[in-house]
């Protein structure tokens, strides 16, 4: 078993929020506060924190370098997916599997769970500034926690490990123009998805909830183009 670096396992500990990050003029729905959302990253980080601190105690890699991206940022969505609601009793999670949006008003459908409704918020979470996707193009409340971390991608390229940090949070109601299908070649087995247009982004960012303290050294960020991973 290897000796992990002492990059590495400072690495493991995320990095704080940012206490004067959080926007009091973003507009919230149903009953949706910025202390709720703050509550839910800080509970993200306690549980990276919880995870990471015990495989490095096993000489083991953290979470983030071993996932592959895709399953990581899968995770930190649903995991915010399931925390907001514990401090926010107007919304719940979405009880029906692969259900749309991730949280619904509370007590609004018969347990709490519809394969597809109007209302609600979809909860995303990326690597990436821009390039946001969904498997569907139509109107929505769409809340995107974008992050910085480590991935199994970065022994090859050489990058050295870094904490996990919360970059910024967006949201607003988008609508279809705001997406474009990116479709697939004849060959491609990728999932046909939508991405967010510069319009949507626009809504989004026009909406910031949250944005961390900038930093001297960050790790790039692919553009638009790339895999909202």
């Amino acid at each position: 078993m290897a000796k992990l670096t002492p990059i590495e396992l400072a690495a493991a500990k995320p990095c704080p929020l940012n206490r004067a990050g959080f926007n009091p003029q973003a507009q919230l729905p149903y009953g949706l506060e910025i202390g709720h959302v703050r509550a839910g990253m800080l509970d993200f980080l306690e549980f990276l924190w919880a995870i990471n601190s015990a495989l490095t105690k096993k000489r083991l890699k953290r979470l983030e370098s071993f996932l592959m991206p895709a399953n990581f940022s899968s995770m930190v969505g649903e995991f915010m997916a399931a925390s907001i609601p514990n401090y926010c009793r107007a919304i719940i999670k979405n009880n029906y599997h692969n259900g749309h949006p991730d949280l619904i008003p509370a007590g609004q459908f018969p347990g709490d769970a519809c394969l597809h409704g109007k209302e609600g918020i979809e909860i995303k979470a990326s690597r990436h500034k821009t390039g946001w996707q969904g498997h569907n193009a139509e109107d929505v409340w769409l809340m995107v926690f974008v992050f910085e971390s480590s991935s199994p991608r970065d022994h090859a390229l050489q990058r050295a490990p870094v904490p996990f940090r919360f970059l910024q949070v967006v949201g607003a109601r988008i609508s279809k123009q705001d997406w474009r299908f990116s479709g697939r070649s004849a060959t491609s087995r990728r999932t046909i998805t939508a991405s967010v247009l510069r319009t949507g982004f626009a809504k989004m960012q026009a909406n910031w909830i949250y944005r961390a303290e900038p930093q001297a050294v960050s790790r790039p960020q692919k553009g638009p183009a790339g895999p909202a991973a």
